[in-house]
């Protein structure tokens, strides 16, 4: 392998699709690295471009509107669709809302929208970061909680059950999705 598996740990945490949700299960499932390790590497990994977005999008985004058409309408398009999916989750509860946002390890949630939510809500680094934060540590602890039960799963009833019994629940999860839908 070319790099250590805590660096592709910390990698996978920092980028907005996985974040520490993909980064633990990684770690942990495929690497075999220590449960603590890869807490704490996924942890600070998911941060970093948390305190990022927060202390910089605000700037850049507004340097490269002023100077880009492209990113006049990327940025107009990322808030919009940020607004939509955070605003009525976020809006009622705001403070507690953005820290259980972050917390809820489901997809397009996490600290990159979370910090983007801040951002469009207006909330200061001093305040969001640290909401931000608590919620990266219970997704975290969820996703923790989940991997180390597949991994224990996996090892009694061999992983080609579990990977079945994950996708039967997922179909049924869907089909009542679709029965309530109408």
């Amino acid at each position: 392998m070319i790099f250590p598996p805590e660096f592709l740990v910390f990698l996978l945490a920092m980028a907005p699709i996985s974040e520490l949700r993909g980064a633990i299960p990684t770690g942990v499932a495929i690497f075999g690295l220590s449960f603590w390790k890869v807490f704490c590497i996924a942890f600070f990994g998911n941060l970093i471009p948390v305190a990022l977005i927060l202390l910089f999008l605000e700037p850049v985004s507004k340097f490269l509107r002023k100077n880009s058409k492209f990113f006049d309408r990327f940025f107009n398009w990322l808030f919009e669709k940020t607004r939509k999916k955070v605003s009525p989750k976020i809006k009622n509860y705001e403070k507690l809302g953005l820290t259980l946002f972050v917390a809820i390890p489901l997809p397009i949630t996490g600290g990159w929208t979370g910090a983007v939510a801040a951002f469009l809500l207006g909330l200061p680094f001093k305040v969001a970061f640290p909401l931000i934060t608590i919620g990266v540590f219970i997704a975290g602890v969820i996703v923790s909680i989940l991997t180390l039960s597949g991994v224990a799963i996996g090892e009694v009833f061999g992983w080609v059950t579990f990977v079945l019994a994950i996708l039967v629940i997922l179909f049924f999860y869907f089909l009542y999705k679709l029965i309530t839908k109408k």
